[in-house]
């Protein structure tokens, strides 16, 4: 019988990878909500219903963010900055909606909490190798 071992950097790569997978996959969910079923005035009317700031920008920047952010997530693509904006997004839903609302869902901040960590994750690990943006530094040579 014979066992294979699978090198630690791997076994974090595909971590990474299916995680990442997850996470950009349920931000373009909530941004394909936000996009197709409200639509701007619809996103706008609830950012303004919340206290949002500039609800007119924030709302329809959130909705694209989240849509194609979580696309671009899942693909591994501009990895980092896109983490990055998408971890702000939650930050704000946050402090601005759920805070509130104590911990527990359904309004409560473990859910935002928990899409917070994982781009934050990912704003500061990057998309692991089995990522778009891993392919494209390889062809550069890096």
């Amino acid at each position: 019988m014979s066992t294979t071992v699978t090198a630690p950097s791997t076994r974090a790569d595909l971590a990474l990878a299916a995680l990442r997978v997850v996470t950009g996959a349920t931000f373009a969910a909530h941004g394909a909500q936000k996009l197709f079923v409200y639509g701007f005035a619809g996103v706008t009317g609830a950012f303004t219903q919340m206290g949002a700031p500039l609800p007119g920008v924030t709302g329809p920047a959130v909705a694209l963010l989240e849509f194609f952010g979580g696309l671009a997530l899942a693909l591994g693509l501009l990895t980092r900055l896109t983490a990055l904006g998408l971890a702000v997004v939650m930050l704000g839903a946050i402090l601005l909606v759920h805070l509130a609302a104590g911990f527990f869902g359904p309004n409560g901040f473990e859910f935002p909490l928990v899409l917070l960590t994982a781009a934050a994750t990912f704003a500061l690990a990057g998309a692991g190798r089995f990522s778009l943006d891993h392919a494209l530094a390889s062809r550069r040579g890096r």
